[in-house]
């Protein structure tokens, strides 16, 4: 294909018409697909019903471990769901509190104790003139949402194809004592698909903060979501790595099963270092007396362990995969050559971030709305939904049917194609 960079007014002038009857057919059809969050398909949810037959009305409520699982206490959770998730984690099920029904409330409530309370007996930031967090870029825009609602600055930093840019993060933090934490999505990142190098993970492990409340959140949302058994990324442990560098402290570790059993109804977990554990657990005993120890145990004993929950796995990636495959493959056939646009190609997770020509990302997402294809808005994947650029688009390929999503794909690149001609018409 040739370059649209290198056509003439004409030959552009041209494409555009063909491009705007194409258009207008494709918005006569009467579409209503949705692409813009990551949300598990019908199907999926289908596929872990049987969950629900784990644990009945006839069956023993009592843990391995001879927790009553229908009563008060256990605040941190069953043993069995803190190997579990610990296992899903990689780590040690001593570093493993099980809350509720997923993570984000987790992380949510780790930055509000912060903030009115202090970390472990520092400051609480309420009472601080400035706290600044750092934001990889593009990102998971509930991360953003959190930090902004709390008034706190966000900085970006670049992601490159290992990570976050591990010199800039390292300059901030250990130089600036107002920097208070860092938004992490360590494997098959939201939007990229990145995961992080094992040079990564380890200088973040070894970064010595100006502040000492200073945190990363590992919001470790992917962790056994791979698209491919024979090709799959691998995350070394966090948590490890800081401990070997004096660092135990600095780290907490979200997982969850909302993209495993039940987008709703899954259980969720914060992994981190005895003191941590300890702070947290300090007001989660006026918090809460306990989250739901039955899903917890109604979990375990259907997946009954790793194995058996990454066999599972195993089923959604089956049903994911054909759906990214036929959203690439669109791209590389519609777009590849043409010089206009790039995108990722994760090996896992559940998005696509494509990075359209400068300036054209908001019109795209609009055009897609007025032909029937709801996306991500413009901008999400950026602190305050501000894309410097206005380039970044998140795909989200999980909730349509891999013909609706091969459908929504065409639009897509359509409207990329339409868009990027205006805006090269306009600028020649």
């Amino acid at each position: 294909m040739k370059s649209y960079k290198s056509m003439s007014q004409e030959e552009l002038s041209a494409l555009y018409e063909e491009l705007k009857k194409e258009y207008i057919d494709a918005k006569g059809k009467g579409l209503n697909l949705n692409m813009a969050r990551g949300k598990p398909s019908k199907a999926q949810l289908d596929m872990s019903m049987d969950i629900l037959d784990a644990l009945s009305s006839k069956d023993n409520a009592i843990t391995e471990s001879g927790i009553d699982s229908r009563n008060y206490g256990d605040l941190t959770g069953i043993p069995e769901a803190k190997q579990l998730m610990a296992d899903v984690m990689g780590t040690d099920p001593q570093n493993v509190i099980v809350f509720g029904n997923a993570s984000l409330p987790i992380m949510y409530d780790t930055v509000a104790r912060s903030y009115c309370f202090g970390v472990n007996g520092s400051t609480p930031w309420c009472k601080l003139d400035k706290v600044k967090w750092l934001c990889p870029v593009p990102g998971y825009d509930r991360h953003f949402a959190i930090t902004e609602q709390f008034g706190i600055e966000m900085i970006t930093i670049p992601m490159n194809s290992e990570g976050p840019d591990m010199e800039l993060v390292k300059k901030y933090v250990e130089e600036d004592e107002t920097i208070k934490g860092i938004w992490c999505v360590p494997k098959y990142s939201n939007p990229t698909g990145i995961t992080f190098s094992d040079s990564v993970v380890r200088a973040f492990a070894a970064l010595k903060p100006a502040a000492e409340d200073f945190r990363i959140f590992w919001d470790n949302a992917y962790a056994v979501h791979d698209l491919y058994e024979d090709k799959k990324d691998e995350l070394i442990d966090i948590l490890s790595e800081c401990a070997l560098n004096g660092n135990e402290d600095m780290v907490y570790e979200f997982c969850s099963t909302s993209k495993v059993s039940f987008a709703g109804a899954g259980i969720a977990a914060m992994a981190t270092s005895e003191k941590n554990r300890k702070w947290v657990e300090s007001t989660m005993t006026i918090q809460t007396i306990g989250y739901d120890k039955m899903n917890q145990l109604r979990h375990v004993r259907y997946f009954k362990d790793i194995d058996g929950l990454k066999v599972h796995m195993k089923k959604h990636a089956d049903m994911l995969r054909p759906k990214f495959e036929a959203v690439l493959k669109c791209f590389e056939s519609e777009l590849g050559g043409l010089d206009i646009a790039t995108w990722t190609e994760p090996k896992g997770g559940y998005f696509i971030s494509f990075d359209a020509m400068e300036g054209c990302a908001k019109e795209i997402v609009a055009k897609c709305k007025e032909a029937g294809v709801t996306l991500t808005g413009a901008g999400a994947t950026y602190p305050y939904k501000k894309d410097p650029k206005d380039s970044n688009i998140r795909i989200a390929p999980s909730f349509p049917t891999p013909e609706e999503m091969e459908l929504a794909s065409r639009v897509f690149v359509l409207c990329v194609k339409l868009v990027t001609v205006e805006h090269l018409l306009q600028n020649k």
